[in-house]
């Protein structure tokens, strides 16, 4: 029997598999054609202050090894998911919820962390700093360290629950900012959140995505994430733990992403192409541990660092 429980800040998960946010909402499709009580946790859509009807359509293509996307944080607002997803939640799964927060200025950031300090299910704030801050000319709060380290700032003293910062891969220097955001109280770290991509319209001769850029997804990126997984455990991972997230597709995936450095693993693009993804992945991982010789999956975090 392999042991696929694995710990992020002090919380434990039964298995290493997150459904990443924006990809698996607030769980309650999801519900309705399999257990949720597989997963190790989910990411719930990133959620703002007030409630956001998104950007105009169209807004999703496909790409080949993945897809574009500008949803532009659609959501209910905080308010209506305190008091209609939250409880619903509890009713499809019993495990550690992982909320996705988000914010275009740093009070906002700090107030809807605040707000979920009472959600007992919440264990885990995934802080996702790609949004553009409404102060600084839309400049994104991951773009750089000094951005990053005064999100992480502000939500670390209006929250006791563990803070995972989700960075960008969208910069010049991924471990300078996680070493920011560490230094300035983060409990882990969340990457990669999409790469800014483009589809051109051959017939209209103008962007397929009404918002011009999107951000690239699926299995085109994960090589990149990979990367950018190693260079964060190599900056901060004896400190912190990471999880890893970008076109992950398999147990194989999930795999070489922990051996990288992650100490689970966020599944996105993948569910939508495939709702059953997550659970493949997850009764497949016992196989693939035992090939690799581990009995506990936590021992392949960081294990291609150390010639494991």
């Amino acid at each position: 029997m392999v042991d696929l429980s694995v710990s992020l800040a002090g919380v434990t998960l039964k298995n290493p598999i997150i459904p990443a946010s924006g990809t698996f909402g607030y769980g309650r499709e999801f519900a309705e054609i399999y257990d949720l009580n597989i997963l190790g946790s989910f990411s719930w859509k990133g959620t703002t202050r007030d409630p956001r009807p998104g950007n105009p359509q169209p807004r999703i293509a496909e790409t080949p090894g993945g897809m574009l996307n500008a949803v532009g944080l659609q959501n209910p607002g905080m308010e209506a998911v305190l008091r209609e997803e939250v409880p619903n939640i509890a009713k499809i799964f019993r495990g550690p919820v992982i909320a996705n927060v988000c914010g275009f200025s740093l009070e906002e950031y700090a107030e809807n962390c605040a707000r979920l300090n009472d959600a007992e299910q919440v264990r885990i704030l995934e802080v996702n700093i790609s949004c553009p801050n409404v102060h600084a000319g839309g400049k994104n709060f991951g773009s750089d360290p000094q951005s990053a380290a005064a999100v992480t700032r502000a939500v670390r003293a209006a929250t006791k629950k563990p803070v995972f910062m989700k960075l960008s891969p969208n910069v010049t220097d991924i471990a300078e900012i996680a070493k920011a955001c560490e230094a300035e109280g983060a409990d882990g770290l969340c990457l990669i959140n999409t790469l800014l991509g483009m589809r051109i319209d051959l017939r209209t001769k103008r962007p397929l995505i009404a918002n011009r850029t999107g951000g690239l997804s699926g299995p085109a990126v994960f090589p990149v994430a990979v990367r950018m997984v190693w260079d964060v455990y190599e900056a901060v991972g004896e400190k912190i733990p990471v999880i890893g997230c970008g076109g992950v597709s398999s147990a194989e995936d999930a795999a070489e992403m922990m051996l990288a450095g992650a100490s689970a693993v966020e599944v996105g693009a993948a569910s939508l192409r495939d709702p059953w993804a997550c659970k493949k992945i997850i009764e497949d991982l016992p196989a693939v541990c035992e090939r690799l010789g581990v009995s506990q999956i936590s021992e392949l975090t960081g294990g291609a660092h150390h010639g494991a």
